[in-house]
């Protein structure tokens, strides 16, 4: 077998067998394939697509490229979620500890922000003394005995993916449906739970802006986990604004802990986080119906059974689970400074990758993976699409301790809004679940 003519068959429309794929796969990861012969592979896939058998084969083939995490020593069924990744989504801190305080087990590998999109564990992380990085040993223990624990992923998980998505970074070949949908289900399919609900964003800060392609993705990555036997559901959600009020990563630990409190009683991020959650035990066999899991949740939110499950994850990760109750322990800004309304009207429409961007700018992301992060800065909005607005009103605080980007922060930020005359629609927050 010659990588020639895998090329050849892809670039002339071919479909590619399991053993062609496999042996393209391991061909880069050990080295014996270069990177301009996968390069010329990647944008034949991009112009003819993969069908679905060979969308499935790759996946797998992508799994099986590094390290396979067995979590049968956890008594029970193990779920997880993924997220496309938006802005302000702090989805997975309010519904992994909702989900273990109704009795499911979480078992989730996250990753680091990069971009306008924020990362679980660069949040994680600025609660003082947390430690993402935790052995595998320590993992399977700490999901065992309280239910729940979120860590980095091992060195070699997929190393098929990271090689791959940074090639096609640079060959401008990362928006085709089933790189994509391989490249998230392999990490999810390698990590060796038995349940996953996607979470997959659409809108103006989303990857996938447009709500069919959204869909498509999610039925190519349902159909991807449930051949393999992981029962697998998405949602198709909105990002046309933060889905939370924070953006930056303690403002955002702040807002999910506030969710587990019970301060909030409505709000994008709580419904997302609950419908996330709803189908997460469902499908997890703890309860039969829908409608069963959101009675459960929520008396696992009154009670603060869930909050305190957040603690417990917090404790047995070395950081201090007394942060649940004392938010100020979380790091702060120096200084905030209030954004106001220059004119009257409706928030009619919100540019969100943008509002990340802003974000960014002040410090709470990263343009590259080695780039540092200052936990305490960000943004916290005060308005909500559709809200009404008065001239001298607030629109947002944003959180700063370096002053140097400020100014063009919140120039960037005022453009990102428009307020107008006429109060939009209201959109879907779900636009579809897609299941098997």
């Amino acid at each position: 077998m010659r990588i020639t003519d895998i090329i050849l068959k892809k670039r002339n429309g071919g479909t590619l067998g399991k053993e062609e794929i496999d042996f393209f796969i391991n061909g880069y990861v050990s080295g014996e394939i270069p990177d301009y012969q996968i390069s010329a592979l990647l944008m034949a896939i991009w112009f003819n697509g993969m069908n679905p058998e060979e969308t499935v084969a790759l996946t797998l083939s992508m799994a099986g490229s590094g390290d396979q995490v067995d979590l049968s020593a956890i008594p029970g069924v193990k779920a997880d979620k993924h997220s496309t990744g938006g802005v302000g989504d702090t989805t997975t801190l309010v519904v992994v500890p909702l989900v273990a305080a109704c009795g499911g087990k979480v078992a989730k590998m996250s990753g680091r922000g990069l971009g306008h999109t924020g990362g679980t564990l660069d949040k994680l992380e600025s609660i003082p003394g947390f430690e993402v990085n935790q052995t595998m040993e320590r993992f399977i223990e700490i999901v065992s005995e309280i239910g729940l624990s979120i860590i980095g992923q091992t060195a070699n998980l997929v190393p098929a993916d990271k090689m791959l998505y940074a090639l096609r970074d640079v060959t401008m070949t990362i928006d085709n449906l089933s790189l994509i949908a391989g490249s998230i289900m392999s990490k999810k399919i390698a990590s060796g739970s038995d349940v996953i609900v996607l979470d997959v964003k659409t809108g103006n800060g989303a990857f996938m802006q447009d709500v069919d392609a959204a869909v498509n993705l999610a039925k190519a990555m349902v159909a991807i986990g449930n051949s393999v036997g992981r029962k697998t559901l998405a949602l198709v959600t909105d990002m046309n604004q933060p889905l939370g009020n924070a953006v930056g990563n303690a403002l955002e630990v702040r807002e999910a802990i506030e969710i587990l409190q019970g301060k909030y009683k409505k709000g994008e991020l709580k419904a997302v986080s609950f419908a996330l959650a709803e189908n997460m035990l469902v499908l997890s066999g703890t309860v039969r119906t829908k409608e069963e899991a959101g009675v459960l949740l929520q008396e696992a939110l009154d009670s603060g059974r869930a909050l305190g499950k957040l603690g417990d994850m917090i404790e047995m990760q070395n950081g201090n689970p007394a942060v649940t109750e004392d938010l100020s322990l979380l790091p702060e800004a120096g200084k905030v400074i209030t954004v106001k309304a220059e004119q009257q009207g409706f928030l009619s429409s919100l540019r969100t990758a943008e509002i990340g961007h802003c974000s960014m700018l002040l410090g709470a992301g990263r343009t590259k993976k080695s780039d540092p992060v200052d936990p305490a800065v960000g943004i916290w909005m005060k308005k909500r699409e559709g809200d009404q607005v008065e001239k001298g009103e607030e629109l947002a605080e944003f959180h700063v301790n370096d002053e140097k980007n400020v100014d063009e922060a919140i120039s960037r930020f005022r453009k990102a809004l428009k307020i107008s005359d006429v109060q939009p629609e209201k959109r879907p927050l779900v636009y579809q679940a897609v299941e098997g």
